[in-house]
This record gives structure tokens, C-alpha cells and sequence, in this order.
């Protein structure tokens, strides 16, 4: 158990979180939800002892001990990959090194031997003796084979160091356990095995993730940040999102109505005041209209962006035709006499375990890339928007906001037009006006959205679009596509947006060639042993 009292913490004028009283329980799994610069990770740091608020205090049941998945991965870069992940519990850890230093000395002497006692007793009551094999399964479970376990961490690559700072983190069955973002870096077989153990985990799971799917998997339970307070929702993600949504509607409602009855009140008032044989009646309603009062609606720190895709045109019965499509990228045949017909109302997830190959086909369609063979053509009818996952070359030339949506926007419209536009995609105000050196991941990312709305395209292809994305405008795209009535060809490592928006799944196997699915996300996992996996 894990518990905050008043917990307060301000930077400057603005206050992240007041007075916070909130207990997490055994057997439990919390998903710490809110909109981005809200204090997910904050507060994660302060349960953790990381970071001091400014009043209250964490509480943290007798001897329980707290595990939190590390974000940095140099910290362990002399260490070997088995032992960093037994080092996720550091007092046995600790008994592990003294453990071995004595068994290691050339002449055992009676104290050794006394020592050595304590520490085999302290070494089995944390179940020590099962620690190897704890580690092995942990390590396998996420896909760090065999031959990585006893190389130092420096020599890994930085999502296989993820991937051990996770295992770090589950091992030992910590009493409490704090993950930021844990499913980042991993496939969709880690993922479901990650769900799968924590499905199981006995003890208090507080995590931070901008999954959806992982959130509803995992999650017994929902602390919603917002308002400078958390709130706890019994359920997961999507349980929070129709209680919150009713839960606001129900006060906006009865705002409405009491609104009303004021109204109605006060032109009763007015009406018969002077009136002597209705004197009465006009005080009574005066004391009614003094006992109504408007609930306060504070203002929320969720702002979702108006995502709305509007063709100038509909598509025409011929979409694109790909033939023997070809193309090697550093030796390698990423595409390999690929073939497809895109046909009209087609929503497809592109699907490959090289994420390179997706990307290599989304460049050629795009014209950005050739190919070394094979051919592709699209119907006349057609006009296509692109989303690269590498948008750095929109933002090199330093401009504010107004002038960069400028260049996209129709050349009679001028900066009241651009202004209105930023302002529904959450730049309002003076943010119109800042400069594109200093945008966040997110922030390029709804720029760039912008940018393929504008362009009143019939078909959108996508390369991992959520990325960088906070949790409402994931909704607001999420919703936008469904409602497209067009053509989209994307590809998303975000199962609860391909399940949502498409209607066919491509995947493009290692070889390069392409396999049609006709079946919908879950069930193409599924047949992949994913799913079953994750029972």
C-alpha cells in the first residue's frame, strides 16, 4: 500500500498539484491518466522519493518495497544485463555480492562461516535461490535472448536497454511498482506478455502509459490527473472516459437547468413585485432564486484538437495499383515484387515486423523515394496527403506558427484565417506566434496535421501518427479517421487506433511481399498466437 497526504507542489505561479490525499492498494493496477504538462511523471517521482513536494508526505506500508522502471539507460552501462536486472531488488542484491565475496576467499575462517549463515538465511527468505531463473524468464518474456544476458549494457541497443530496465523493474515482486510509459520500445508480443504478467501481479501497479489498448488490458482502476487534484475511477481507460464524459454532461445539465429557473424566477419578480396581491408570491420566489446556485465548472487541463478531414472530392473507382514494387535498402530487400490494389472506401494497417519496409513503401507512394522495380499508379480521381514519421525537415527554417501554416494555407486566406485554424489544433493566442525551433514532439506532430487537412486530399497515408501525441489528440485523430470517407493507408503501433479505424490489414512479410488479411486487427493477432499468448 501506498498512500499521499495533502501532497502540494507548484513552479512559480502554476499549481500541478493541491492538498492530494489518495491511497493505491494491494491488488490493484492504477493507470495515472492527464493531459501532457499535467504531472503524470511528477507525480510518479514524488511517490517514488525522487522529488520533494512542496507539503505532505508518502506513506508506504511497513517494510514494502517500491520498484520504478528507470528512464535512464547509461545509469547500468558497466554492469552486466543479468545482474542490472537483479539489481532491481538492492538489498538482494547487496547479500548476492557479500554472498560471493566470501565464498570466494582462499581461507575460510569461523567468523566467514558465522557470516555466511546469516547471509544464506537472508539469501532464501528473499528467494534468492530462485533469482536466476526469475531474471531468465523476465528477460526472455520480453525478447532479450540468451546470448545478450551476460554482455554489459553498453553494448546493447538503446530499446533492448529499455527492455532490461523493465525487466529490472518486475523483478523480485516489489511491493509497489511505478512504470512511466513501460509498452515504449516494445513489440506487440512484449506488449502482450507485459499485460499478461501484470494481469497477474498481486501487489499495487501505478502506471503512465499513452496506450489506450494496454491501459484497458491492465487497468483495474483510473487516477484521473486534472483540476490540480487526482481523482480514482473504478475501471479502466475506456470506463473513465464514458463516467467522466456523463459526469460532466450531468453538471453542464443541471447548470442548464437551474440557469433556467433563475431566469424564470427573477422574470416572475420583476413582473409582480409591485404588484400587492402577488407581493407574496414574488418574496417566496425571491428566497428560491437565493438558494440556487450554479455549480462551479473548473476549467479542465484536457484540450483535444479539432481533427477533421474534408475531401475535395470523392474517389473515383480506380484508387492505386501496385505491381512487382521493389526496393533494397542497405543491402537489404525491404520490398520484394510487392503487389496490391487499393479499393474504394479501403482503411488499411500496414503491418511488418521491419518498420522500415512500411516506411519505404509510404515514401514511394509519396513520390519522395523510387524504386528500384516494379511500378505503382494512381486514379486520376486521386489526390494524396503524406505523414512522414520523420517531420524534422517541415521546421528547419526558424518561423513563427502563422507564417509556417501559411505556406499550406489557400492563397486568399490570410493570418486571421491561419490564427483560427492554429487556434482549433490548441495554439491560441500569443502560442500562434511561437517560433518552430522550440515545438515539442506534439506540437510538430498537430502542425503537421493541420498541414494534410489543409489539403483537402481523398486519401491520407500515415506513418505512425500518435506518436509523440498526448492522450486527447490520439482521440481527436483517432475519431477523425473513423469519420474520413475516404481512403487512409497508415501504419501505427497503437492497437486500439488500427482496430479502430481499419477495415483491411496488409502485412508486409520479411521477405518483402505482401499478404492481404481479410480480417480486422484483433483477429489478425490472433492468428499470430497474440492473443492466445496473453491468456
Amino acid at each position: 500500500m501506498i498512500a499521499a497526504s495533502n501532497i502540494t507542489l507548484s513552479y512559480g505561479k502554476r499549481v500541478l498539484f493541491k492538498n492530494v490525499n489518495i491511497k493505491f492498494t494491494p491488488g490493484n493496477c492504477y493507470g495515472l491518466i492527464g493531459a501532457n504538462g499535467s504531472g503524470k511523471s511528477t507525480f510518479l517521482k514524488i511517490l517514488a522519493g525522487e522529488l520533494d513536494a512542496d507539503k505532505g508526505e508518502i506513506s508506504v506500508g511497513s517494510r514494502e518495497r517500491i520498484a520504478v522502471l528507470r528512464q535512464d539507460q547509461f545509469a547500468f552501462d558497466e554492469e552486466i544485463v543479468f545482474n542490472t536486472v537483479i539489481m532491481g531488488h538492492k538489498r538482494l542484491y547487496e547479500v548476492m555480492m557479500l554472498r560471493e565475496e566470501i565464498y570466494a576467499k582462499a581461507e575460510f575462517t569461523e567468523e566467514d562461516g558465522i557470516r555466511s549463515a546469516e547471509l544464506e538465511s537472508l539469501f532464501a527468505e528473499m528467494n534468492g535461490y530462485e533469482a536466476e531463473s526469475e531474471a531468465a524468464v523476465l528477460l526472455s518474456g520480453l525478447g532479450i535472448s540468451e546470448d545478450l544476458r551476460m554482455k554489459k549494457m553498453k553494448e546493447l541497443e538503446a530499446g533492448d536497454k529499455v527492455r532490461v530496465l523493465l525487466a529490472q523493474a518486475l523483478f523480485g515482486n516489489p511491493d509497489v511498482l511505478l512504470l512511466d510509459e513501460p509498452t515504449n520500445n516494445l513489440d506487440l508480443k512484449s506488449i502482450r506478455w507485459l499485460e499478461d504478467f501484470l494481469s497477474r501481479f498481486p501487489n499495487t501497479v501505478i502506471v503512465v502509459s499513452h496506450d489506450r489498448h494496454f491501459l484497458n488490458q491492465v487497468c483495474t482502476h483510473t487516477a484521473d490527473i486534472d483540476f490540480g487534484r487526482i481523482q480514482i475511477y473504478v475501471g479502466n481507460y475506456d470506463f473513465w472516459y464514458r463516467a467522466s464524459q456523463l459526469n460532466l454532461k450531468q453538471k453542464q445539465n443541471d447548470n442548464r437547468r437551474a440557469s433556467e429557473k433563475a431566469d424564470e424566477l427573477k422574470a416572475f419578480i420583476q413582473r409582480f413585485s409591485a404588484n400587492a396581491s402577488k407581493s407574496k408570491q414574488a418574496t417566496s420566489r425571491k428566497k428560491l432564486l437565493e438558494k440556487l446556485t450554479l455549480e462551479d465548472m473548473p476549467v479542465s487541463s484536457r484540450r483535444y484538437p479539432h481533427v477533421v478531414f474534408k475531401p475535395e472530392r470523392a474517389c473515383g473507382d480506380i484508387i492505386l495499383t501496385i505491381k512487382g514494387l521493389t526496393k533494397e535498402i542497405d543491402g537489404v530487400k525491404v520490398l520484394n515484387n510487392f503487389d496490391l490494389s487499393v479499393r474504394k472506401g479501403d482503411k488499411i494497417a500496414f503491418i511488418a515486423d521491419n518498420s522500415l519496409a512500411r516506411t519505404t513503401l509510404f515514401q514511394i507512394l509519396a513520390g519522395e523515394m523510387k524504386p528500384d522495380g516494379g511500378s505503382f499508379r494512381w486514379g486520376i480521381t486521386i489526390t494524396s496527403a503524406y505523414f512522414p514519421q520523420e517531420n524534422s525537415g517541415f521546421f528547419e527554417q526558424e518561423m513563427t506558427l502563422v507564417d509556417w501554416l501559411g505556406q499550406y494555407s489557400p492563397p486568399a486566406e490570410g493570418e486571421t484565417f491561419a490564427r483560427g485554424f492554429l487556434g482549433r489544433m490548441l495554439f491560441s493566442g500569443e502560442e500562434a506566434l511561437k517560433k518552430t525551433c522550440v515545438l515539442s514532439g506534439g506540437e510538430r506532430v498537430r502542425c503537421m496535421l493541420s498541414r494534410m487537412m489543409l489539403t483537402g486530399a481523398n486519401v491520407l497515408i500515415l506513418d505512425e501518427p500518435t506518436n509523440h501525441l498526448d492522450m486527447e489528440s490520439i482521440t481527436a485523430l483517432n475519431d477523425g479517421l473513423i469519420a474520413f470517407p475516404e481512403v487512409v493507408l497508415f501504419a501505427s503501433h497503437d492497437q486500439e487506433f488500427v482496430s479502430t479505424v481499419a477495415n483491411r490489414i496488409i502485412e508486409i512479410t520479411s521477405e518483402g511481399g505482401a499478404i492481404d488479411r481479410t480480417m480486422d486487427f484483433e483477429d489478425d493477432l490472433d492468428r499470430r498466437g497474440y492473443l492466445a499468448e496473453a491468456v
